[in-house]
């Protein structure tokens, strides 16, 4: 999909403030409300604009600690994979899970409320997972920026 300069405006007021009225958006892009509204539509049938979400507290949940597990796998074959990729979706205390290159296969981050929890979770869930060979476990102290604002740029030859 081509996405010119208005496009691009779209998505940054959007990911600012997902609320916003089609009426405020047209203003702000520089249209009229029934282009907004056309623009957004398009964008969202396409897939550029997958789903609109609320950001919480999660403090107010009591699920006060996030921890980055680098996951090895003993076969990196694309069933084993799929299988890893599968069984952690399932769970919601995984909030990402990457691919990597390198030593390790995965990185997933894990929000859940204590330490404790995190440990039930690994020895009952991560470790008994079949080919998971090793974990290491980095509990994050701070988190000091998360970013939910992705950066829209017009994309290279466009």
């Amino acid at each position: 999909m081509k996405l010119d300069q208005i496009d691009l405006k779209i998505l940054r007021h959007l990911q600012e403030n997902a609320r916003i009225t089609n009426a405020e958006l047209a203003e702000k892009v520089g249209l009229s409300p029934t282009p907004c509204l056309r623009r957004l539509r398009r964008l969202e049938s396409e897939g550029v604009i997958k789903g609109y979400h609320t950001d919480v507290n999660r403090e107010e949940l009591g699920v006060n600690v996030t921890v980055l597990a680098l996951v090895k796998l003993e076969r990196e074959d694309d069933a084993t994979l799929r299988t890893f990729e599968e069984a952690v979706k399932d769970r919601p205390e995984v909030m990402e899970c990457d691919l990597l290159t390198g030593k390790f296969d995965y990185l997933i981050r894990v929000v859940i409320p204590t330490l404790a929890a995190y440990e039930a979770f690994l020895s009952e869930t991560i470790l008994r997972m079949p080919n998971v060979a090793t974990v290491e476990s980095s509990p994050v102290l701070r988190e000091v920026e998360r970013k939910v604002i992705l950066p829209v740029f017009r994309k290279p030859g466009r």
